[in-house]
């Protein structure tokens, strides 16, 4: 596949709980579980991951949890992952993400707070849920 706006993207990050992080993303934003690999660590290298998406979309979010040598999160203000609704977020949306384990918190750059709504995931990453919309046209 050559290099090009086609190409697939795999954003892959360390996660403290994996069954949490699914609680999260799948549970309340509505990501689709598109893989998942448990192990017990007693083989060298091998990691637990949990990969999630939506089926048709070009990218998808790979959570890795080595259970031998975890790595601990440390997500920065700045690490975001925005999601561009083009409408207003829904207040049950929001809820929804609090009750499967998100936070709701204020965006370190005020520009979010105006366009959209920042959570805390589990791991302490941010989502960015925005009422603009992208186009790279």
């Amino acid at each position: 596949m050559p290099l090009n706006a086609a190409a697939p993207v795999r954003v892959a990050r360390p996660c403290r709980d994996l069954a949490a992080a699914e609680r999260f993303w799948a549970g309340g934003l509505g990501l689709d579980v598109l893989y998942r690999h448990t192990t017990d660590g007693t083989t060298p290298g091998e990691h637990s991951l949990l990969m999630l998406g939506w089926r048709d979309a070009s990218w998808h979010l790979e959570l890795v949890h080595d259970p031998a040598a975890p790595v601990e999160p440390r997500p920065t203000p700045e690490d975001l992952l925005v999601i561009y609704l083009g409408e207003p977020v829904p207040d049950s949306l929001v809820a929804r993400l609090e009750t499967h384990g998100g936070r709701r918190v204020p965006a370190h750059n005020p520009y979010w707070d105006t366009w959209g709504v920042t959570i805390q995931d589990p791991d302490d990453y941010l989502l960015v849920l925005s009422t603009r919309t992208w186009s790279t046209a």
